[in-house]
């Protein structure tokens, strides 16, 4: 029996076609156009006559099939810029609309696309930016700030971010178990396979008594821009990425913010004790949260590794943005856990203590 090839769901609009259908949905003339990486969208960089710069956004045909969960998104971008955080704001179209579904062929077919345009934010990643910690403090209290401000966030959707099916979600670490096959001969699988086992009898139990709310969902170091300010710290411009906005446990956000802060620093250890300091000048967590923090921080290592390696399967031409992380991601989590969770929450937990934001 022949199988029936999987569907690929990422937009791969040339930029001929992205330019026709900003031109048509925005009514702008563009004097450039340039690809931006994404996981599994497809982003445009934009320059219009008038030099306004702007971020085409085409999301994934799966994720397109729920417009109303992008509505929501879009709605809290809006709420959080409104009361001062550094998010994109969407521009409408023509036609006054935020958000325009397109069917689009990319070369197998025609299929649905959930397309927005916009505003650009100035600077440059964490990862290609030497940070602070005092830098980090400042990411960790900014997490927290978008946490606290979206609990006014009111619409009659919110039911859409409940978390359950999403694999990212840290409450699914136990998922990564169906995509384990990909590390096979890997040594790191074996780590892994603890981590995972771990997780389900010391932090699986308590999910549900942990305290939940919106988060970001995806604090990582693509998705927050700095710009360089005095005695080479930086100010925050930016915090992009809205896909994974969800209800669920806010030590989730703290959870993935250090993990992805210490991808790319040179000092990974010295990260969780800021960011945390930061969160916590404005959130404090339980001693139950705390002490789920240091599995929570390896499963998202963990999801990061094992997914990476599975979309790479999928998408072979996308390799070198979904394995980003790999590297990285298999020293840190090979190094955190042959130190021990005692040891690196000692670490965490009395730099957080003694951090003074100068």
């Amino acid at each position: 029996m022949d199988t029936v090839p999987a569907v690929d769901h990422r937009p791969m609009l040339t930029l001929q076609q992205a330019t026709q259908l900003t031109v048509r949905l925005y009514g702008v003339t563009l004097t450039e156009i340039s690809t931006l990486p994404s996981y599994n969208d497809q982003n445009f960089f934009l320059v219009t006559k008038e030099d306004n710069k702007y971020v085409l956004k085409i999301m994934n045909s799966k994720e397109s099939m729920n417009p109303t969960r992008m509505e929501v998104q879009t709605l809290a971008m809006s709420f959080l810029h409104q009361r001062g955080v550094p998010s994109q704001i969407v521009v409408p179209t023509t036609t006054g609309k935020l958000m325009s579904m397109e069917e689009i062929d990319c070369g197998q077919g025609a299929q649905t696309y959930c397309v927005r345009l916009m505003t650009y934010l100035p600077g440059k990643t964490v990862a290609e930016s030497p940070v602070t910690v005092q830098d980090l403090y400042q990411i960790g209290k900014l997490a927290a700030v978008i946490d606290t401000t979206l609990k006014q966030l009111v619409s009659p959707n919110l039911d859409v971010l409940q978390s359950n099916e999403e694999m990212w979600s840290l409450s699914n670490i136990p998922l990564i178990d169906d995509y384990l096959s990909v590390m096979d001969g890997d040594p790191l699988q074996k780590v892994i396979k603890a981590v995972v086992k771990q997780y389900k009898s010391l932090v699986a139990p308590r999910i549900v008594s942990l305290r939940k709310g919106i988060i970001h969902g995806d604090i990582n170091d693509q998705n927050i821009i700095v710009t360089p300010s005095a005695n080479g710290r930086h100010e925050v411009s930016g915090v992009l990425d809205f896909s994974l906005l969800m209800i669920d446990c806010y030590v989730f956000e703290v959870a993935v913010t250090i993990a992805y802060m210490m991808m790319e620093n040179p000092s990974p250890l010295d990260v969780g004790g800021a960011v945390l300091a930061g969160w916590e000048s404005v959130m404090v967590l339980s001693e139950e949260e705390k002490d789920s923090l240091f599995l929570l921080v390896l499963g998202r290592l963990c999801q990061s590794l094992v997914y990476g390696r599975y979309n790479v399967t999928k998408y072979p031409d996308n390799k070198e943005y979904l394995l980003t992380t790999a590297k990285s991601g298999t020293l840190l989590l090979t190094k955190l856990w042959e130190m021990g969770k005692k040891n690196v929450e000692r670490k965490w937990f009395t730099d957080a203590a003694m951090f003074i934001d100068k």
